[in-house]
């Protein structure tokens, strides 16, 4: 279909999600037998493709047949700083004060008198006891991880699918839809 930008034939993928997070799936490895998907789109970014099941949603299609499925997966590890057992502590402290935070609301909820008090040394011992436990698991890390960082999953291609009986309803649906930015065609300019 030309004109639109990022679709594609009917490349045909095995049995894909159908993208309602409440069912859980029927199979171990997450898809359901008997249900063959079929790509209609596929875009570089997942706004793209997110634009396009939105399109599809606005346009009455039964969204619940759709999937947008991340391809050619790239774990990206982004390195936050250095791990010095001062920070592996600090960070401890703030963990235990969290749980002495908790600890100390339950069992200030059950306190006849000052329940502030309660709740105070709860959360001081808390951090305390997370200071201490957050400089030894650093300490016995042995220097092997000196750095902090967050992981993400990052996927190069976009596909959206539909159940194979809905795709050419889905096609239909999509190639009326104008791009964020797209002049519509018979514009000169």
């Amino acid at each position: 279909m030309s004109g639109v930008p990022g679709v594609s034939g009917g490349n045909n993928l095995p049995a894909g999600p159908s993208g309602d997070q409440s069912r859980a799936p029927s199979s171990g490895d997450g898809t359901e037998p008997g249900r063959a998907t079929v790509t209609i789109a596929s875009y570089p970014d997942y706004p793209s493709a997110q634009y396009t099941v939105d399109f599809l949603s606005d346009n009455q299609f039964p969204v619940e047949r759709a999937a947008i499925v991340g391809t050619d997966l790239t774990l990206v590890e982004t390195v936050l700083g250095r791990m010095t057992t001062g920070r592996a502590a600090l960070a401890g402290a703030a963990t235990g004060a969290w749980f002495g935070l908790f600890i100390g609301l339950l069992f200030g909820i059950f306190t006849v008198g000052n329940w502030w008090a309660v709740i105070l040394v709860g959360l001081a011992i808390g951090a305390v006891w997370g200071a201490i436990f957050g400089a030894i698991a650093h300490a016995m890390s042995g220097g092997r991880r000196d750095f902090t960082s967050a992981s993400s999953l990052r996927a190069n291609q976009y596909a959206v699918t539909v159940d194979a009986t809905f795709a050419d309803q889905a096609r239909q649906v999509i190639s009326r839809m104008n791009w964020p930015g797209q002049r519509p065609a018979g514009a000169t300019g």
